[in-house]
C-alpha cells in the first residue's frame, strides 16, 4: 500500500465559541485514534512550538487518504501538505 507523509497545520479562527472548539478537538482526537488503531495512520509527530503535526499514512490509495483527511473534524481549519513516499535505494531495511 502507498505511504504518504502529511503535514497538517491548524489555524483555529479567533472568536469561536470555546465549547465548539473544545468539542471539535475532542472529536478530532477520537477520530484520529480510531484511524490509528485501524493501522492506516501508523505515525504522528507534533511539530515543536506549532499547532502542527507530521503524520505517516499507510492507505490503499489517494482516494482513501482524501477520505481520511476530509473526515478530520479540524479539517476546515487546516492546511495539509501531502507527499507520496517511495522506498529509498539506500535504505538498509528495504
Amino acid at each position: 500500500m502507498p505511504l504518504y507523509a502529511v503535514r497538517m497545520d491548524v489555524a483555529i479562527p479567533d472568536g469561536l465559541d470555546p465549547q465548539l472548539v473544545a468539542d471539535t478537538i475532542a472529536r478530532e482526537k477520537a477520530y484520529s485514534q480510531e484511524i490509528q488503531r485501524g493501522g492506516e495512520w501508523p505515525h504522528i509527530w507534533r511539530c515543536v512550538g506549532e499547532y502542527s503535526n507530521i503524520s505517516i499514512f499507510d492507505v490503499a490509495d489517494n482516494e482513501r487518504l482524501h477520505e481520511i483527511l476530509w473526515g478530520l473534524p479540524l479539517f476546515k481549519w487546516m492546511t495539509c501538505e501531502v507527499t507520496a513516499l517511495a522506498t529509498h535505494p539506500s535504505d538498509i531495511n528495504a
